[in-house]
């Protein structure tokens, strides 16, 4: 298996709910529109690899279930690869969203008797991608995986979305860090971004904090700085951390410069907020390079 980018981690079903307030408690309210789609962090990035022009393929579990198929039937309709998918009777997690006309969002999982795989479940021998993404979701399998990492020169990068075990052991693993401020902020204690970053780089060699509409902070080795955010109307925030993890990861693959490395992956995870539901709104390699050009040209 030769692929651009291997994402390994959770996948679920995603039940998005658009709606004008979250509701109280005792409440009813109406929703005003529907999707249901795929979702979860690595398998969003492994979406959003194939959508720009790359090859993908996701690590993880599936249930064998109707939510089970319908991500399966989902990853093979976007050429992702789909033979590191462990399938099972334990239910395919499924995420009940909220979005309000802000784009804001909250978000319930239920993982029910699902566990993480055991390490010796997939057998990455014979997979040969030139960048792994790993969400945190999957420890034991993914920590199988960097024992063979280490000689083969592949960058890998963690989707640091909040702490947990995963995330806690993969962090001193990885070549890149790639964080939300709420993980940043848990781990290091600190609320300010630039601090947050410093304390971070001292266990990963380099550091992106996604601050949301605020921009980015980036802290390596050799410096730091910061960017700012495009100018979007959002419709969605959800699933944009995962389209921006997935866009850094592929922009490696592709041998991206740093600055140009990070306004790629800022332009796709923009681009996700402006439409419904995660999977739905991941753009097309036109759509960024379209996007781009129109900003540098403003």
């Amino acid at each position: 298996m030769n692929v651009d980018v291997l994402c390994v981690g959770h996948a679920s079903y995603d039940l998005v709910f658009t709606v004008d307030h979250h509701p109280e408690a005792d409440e009813k309210t109406f929703a005003q529109q529907f999707i249901g789609c795929g979702g979860g962090p690595a398998a969003n990035a492994a979406v959003t690899v194939s959508r720009l022009g790359l090859k993908s393929a996701f690590a993880g579990y599936l249930g064998n279930d109707y939510f089970g198929q319908r991500n399966l039937e989902e990853f093979q309709k976007a050429a992702v690869n789909t033979d590191l998918i462990a399938r099972g009777d334990a239910p395919t997690p499924v995420s009940t969203i909220w979005v309000k006309p802000d784009g804001k969002r909250t978000v319930v999982n239920y993982r029910g008797s699902t566990r993480p795989l055991a390490a010796s479940q997939l057998d990455f021998a014979h997979c040969h991608p030139k960048v792994v993404l790993f969400d945190g979701h999957e420890p034991d399998v993914s920590s199988e995986l960097m024992k063979i990492m280490p000689g083969r020169n592949i960058p890998t990068v963690l989707d640091a979305g909040s702490v947990h075990r995963g995330t806690l052991k993969l962090l001193e693993l990885v070549d890149y860090a790639v964080a939300s401020q709420k993980f940043a902020q848990d781990y290091t204690g600190k609320d300010d971004p630039q601090k947050a970053a410093a304390d971070l780089v001292r266990y990963c060699p380099a550091v992106v904090i996604t601050l949301g509409e605020q921009g980015l902070f980036w802290k390596n080795r050799q410096g730091g700085g910061s960017l700012p955010a495009f100018s979007i109307e959002a419709v969605d925030t959800t699933g944009a951390g995962d389209a921006f993890h997935g866009a850094f990861a592929a922009g490696l693959a592709c041998g991206k410069r740093w600055r140009e490395l990070l306004l790629y992956a800022a332009a796709v995870g923009a681009l996700s907020c402006t439409k419904y539901g995660a999977r739905p709104a991941i753009p097309s390699a036109e759509a960024v390079a379209e996007f781009l050009k129109k900003h540098q040209m403003s």
